[in-house]
């Protein structure tokens, strides 16, 4: 072979190598479902601001689909992927106060991030926590005004309006960028992951923390279905 032409080809193996490197990068997709016979909805009474709030509200502590997929299990791998390209951070979180309702109910918020609580009725409400490793809060909040709380620590963080007592949210201070929240269906996604085992955590507000294992390839996403069950 000509020596040129050698030459050219060993020039050229560091980018094909670096090509098929980052085209072995995975993905997960993964469904939360709840085992077993679905509970009944449950209401729970509203005993003030009728007249903006209602009479009862659902208790949403357990929303599930008609498939019965679980919406606000929150998913995150338990050792994230070292040299792998982190998922872009939320830039800004939201947490309102909507119809006497917290919205949305769970929000992911990076370690040293900041949620900015809304209020958006048309009445006084108040957000308190009293986290363990986070510092404590209780702030009265009139509508229009935002309040800008950052969180420093990671950590699960139950948020009350202690007017309306039925309202509760979940802040979850997230130690590294793989976590993901499921929607109505259930679902959640990690994309651009090394190939190999994982280890996953998935938590629910009233159903506790369950385990999970997976395996990522270098073809077609790893799928996984983690039940859970009532407590």
């Amino acid at each position: 072979m000509n020596p040129a032409r050698i030459l050219t080809l060993l020039a050229l193996l560091p980018l094909g190598c670096g090509l098929a490197g980052h085209a072995l990068a995975g993905e997960l997709r993964g469904r939360v479902v709840f085992a077993g016979p679905a509970p009944a909805p449950v209401k729970v009474p509203v005993t003030i601001d009728q007249y903006l709030c209602g009479n009862e509200k659902p208790a949403d502590d357990l929303q599930l689909s008609a498939a019965k997929e679980i919406r606000n299990a929150v998913v995150w791998i338990e050792t994230p992927p070292p040299g792998a390209p982190l998922p872009p951070r939320t830039e800004k979180v939201e947490l309102d106060q909507k119809g006497c309702t917290f919205v949305p109910r769970v929000v992911v918020v990076p370690v040293g991030g900041t949620v900015d609580f809304l209020n958006s009725d048309r009445l006084l409400h108040n957000i308190h926590a009293t986290p363990k490793r986070n510092v404590s809060f209780n702030r009265t909040q009139p509508m229009g005004r935002t309040i800008p709380v950052t969180f420093a620590e990671p950590e699960i963080v139950r948020i009350n309006c202690d007017l309306h007592a039925w309202m509760v949210a979940w802040v979850v201070v997230a130690a590294h960028p793989y976590y993901a929240v499921t929607g109505a269906d259930g679902r959640f996604a990690f994309d651009k992951l090394p190939p190999g085992p994982y280890k996953l955590q998935i938590w629910h507000e009233r159903l506790g923390m369950v385990p999970a294992s997976v395996t990522v390839g270098d073809q077609q996403p790893a799928q996984v279905t983690v039940e859970m069950k009532p407590r």
